[in-house]
């Protein structure tokens, strides 16, 4: 197997530009990737995104991007894995440059959901949902994040505002970030009055619909002089239904491609110096910290509420604002983890740059870890 590496990366602005469409976002961000690498040959063209075919109603994405880009004739493919699509997509990629298959793959997510209706998108957000036994209940994404919210509070005494400060650590990192959705602070008092969302997840707990995409540029190592490393790229699975789980506050599909990947890249959670988490929900970001290994089950709110996660604490995360306050155009959000991770150790990120970054984690999820994909990336 060859190692791979990361030769471009390009993204948009987070937000809602009502006025541009799913291609015109696509475009932007991979080319961009091309430019950014210096390199226009594509051997394999993956298309991140979850969505388009409920909210758009536009299959065949992986034709239709390869046209958007001045490609048609490529190979080219839709990834749909949820929340997680593209990480899913970027593990992909991966295989097929370290098989020998593809030298150059590009990998682009892309979602667009500010110009539809509210009920629209809530409906297929809990579209990963087993349909006959759980979506038709009725209940939300967010409804089943609040769920593990309560137990997590009953099982551990976790507080409201503990679990709640890690909106206000994402707000905190994205001060100041030109491509994120919302880039101001937050307080604790203005996320616990916020209105109430799912009882006990308040609306400034949640990330918010946002439009977005992110791609990177894929290659045989020895190709790339400058690249960043691919040490480790895994992807696992759990039971969907909360109620199917062994215990529904351990995300068991986190835990394998997070062990998977640190065997892989021959590293442990100390060894990881920026990490991005999925924190669609607050609990749901906590959930990710304990199950990657950073801290002991049940410490997790106790552990960003006392700053470990900031910037200047033991394990930045989400260093440009996570999902909650970069935005998570959930098609794209894997890939703009993976952008944000790449940029920290290119040594790129300006004010929110740490400081000898060489090791970077990027866990994207699906659901309520129902799909969980983990790279592992190196500064070489």
């Amino acid at each position: 197997m060859r190692k791979v590496a990361i030769a471009g990366i390009g993204f948009t602005k987070v937000g809602e530009p009502w006025e541009r469409n799913i291609k015109d976002l696509f475009a932007e961000a991979a080319l961009a990737a091309m430019k950014d690498a210096a390199h226009t040959e594509v051997d394999q063209l993956y298309v991140a995104n979850m969505m388009g075919a409920h909210l758009q109603g536009q299959l065949g994405m992986g034709a239709i991007m390869a046209e958007a880009i001045g490609k048609p004739g490529i190979s080219a493919a839709r990834i749909e894995a949820g929340q997680a699509s593209g990480g899913v997509a970027f593990n992909e990629g991966v295989k097929a440059v370290a098989s020998g298959l593809n030298d150059w793959v590009l990998v682009g997510g892309v979602e667009k959901m500010s110009d539809l209706l509210p009920e629209a998108v809530t409906t297929a957000l809990v579209g990963t949902e087993e349909q006959e036994y759980t979506s038709y209940t009725g209940v939300t994404k967010t409804g089943l994040s609040a769920i593990l919210h309560r137990l997590y509070s009953r099982e551990y005494g976790a507080t409201p505002e503990e679990i709640g400060w890690f909106a206000v650590r994402s707000h905190d990192n994205a001060v100041g970030v030109a491509h994120a959705q919302y880039s101001f602070k937050l307080s604790i008092e203005r996320v616990m009055t916020s209105p109430m969302e799912a009882d006990p997840i308040r609306m400034m707990e949640c990330a918010a619909v946002a439009d977005g995409a992110a791609a990177v540029l894929l290659g045989p190592a020895e190709k790339i002089a400058t690249g960043i490393e691919v040490a480790a790229s895994t992807v696992a699975t759990d039971y969907t239904s909360l109620a199917s789980r062994r215990h529904p506050l351990t995300l068991e599909a986190v835990k394998k491609a997070a062990n998977g990947a640190y065997e892989a890249a021959k590293v442990k959670p100390k060894d990881v110096d920026v990490l991005e988490v999925t924190d669609d929900t607050t609990i749901d970001g906590v959930l990710s910290l304990e199950d990657l290994g950073f801290v002991e089950k049940g410490k997790g709110a106790k552990f960003v509420a006392q700053g470990h996660t900031a910037r200047t604490g033991e394990i930045p995360t989400n260093n440009f604002g996570g999902l909650k306050a970069r935005g998570n155009p959930v098609g794209a959000t894997g890939l703009y983890q993976i952008v944000e991770t790449v940029i920290q150790l290119r040594g790129k990120a300006g004010a929110n740059q740490i400081t000898g970054a060489e090791v970077g984690m990027a866990q994207s999820m699906a659901s309520v870890g129902s799909t969980c994909s983990i790279a592992i990336l190196r500064r070489v």
